[in-house]
């Protein structure tokens, strides 16, 4: 097992981080925690969890921290999760990140390394662009970037404060940027 096993992926839309994730996930044999697959699963089940969420989702909002706090909470508890994770979209705010401290003490765990992807909106624009998904018009990746950016620039204050935040330039070949990520891995940043 590598040094690091319990690592937080965060950047913005079309930054690599699911693509990312997978990779390492398989290869380190650790789950990647996708919050947007733990919700449409616990939906699927009709957890308790799941049709709290639902009722949100069914409406077009957004589904409340306090019930995306509960599925990672979950989430985390679970045998696989024992030997390390992924954590992908999730935190994405100031709050959320402070629930997942709160969350990870009671577990008697932590995170070992926050992973910032960080690539030009240019290049974004044109990553995503290129998926041609109907709901990535040019106007609709503006105002997902500029949500990303309100909501985490003081997430990355706050990852930078501590130790063991790596920002990574995701406008690279996909090798290189796993590889440089696998290498933090193993030597404890």
């Amino acid at each position: 097992m590598t040094q690091y096993s319990r690592l937080i992926f965060f950047g913005p839309p079309g930054a690599g981080k699911g693509t990312q994730a997978k990779m390492l996930s398989k290869e380190c044999e650790i789950p990647h925690i996708a919050t947007g697959d733990i919700l449409r699963e616990a939906i699927a089940q009709q957890t308790e969890v799941g049709q709290k969420a639902q009722a949100y989702v069914e409406k077009g909002e957004l589904v409340p921290d306090e019930v995306l706090a509960e599925l990672i909470r979950n989430r985390l508890q679970q045998p696989d999760a024992q030997s390390g994770w992924i954590l992908d979209g999730f935190p994405r705010t100031l709050k959320q990140a402070q629930f997942l401290d709160q969350l990870l003490s009671e577990l008697n765990s932590s995170y070992d390394l926050v992973i910032y992807l960080d690539v030009p909106d240019e290049i974004l624009m044109e990553r995503l662009l290129g998926r041609g998904r109907q709901d990535d018009t040019e106007e609709t990746i503006r105002r997902r970037l500029d949500v990303f950016y309100n909501q985490t620039a003081e997430l990355i204050d706050f990852y930078q404060q501590r130790n063991h935040f790596l920002q990574i330039n995701g406008n690279r070949p996909l090798p290189e940027v796993t590889q440089q990520i696998k290498t933090a891995m193993q030597e404890g940043n």
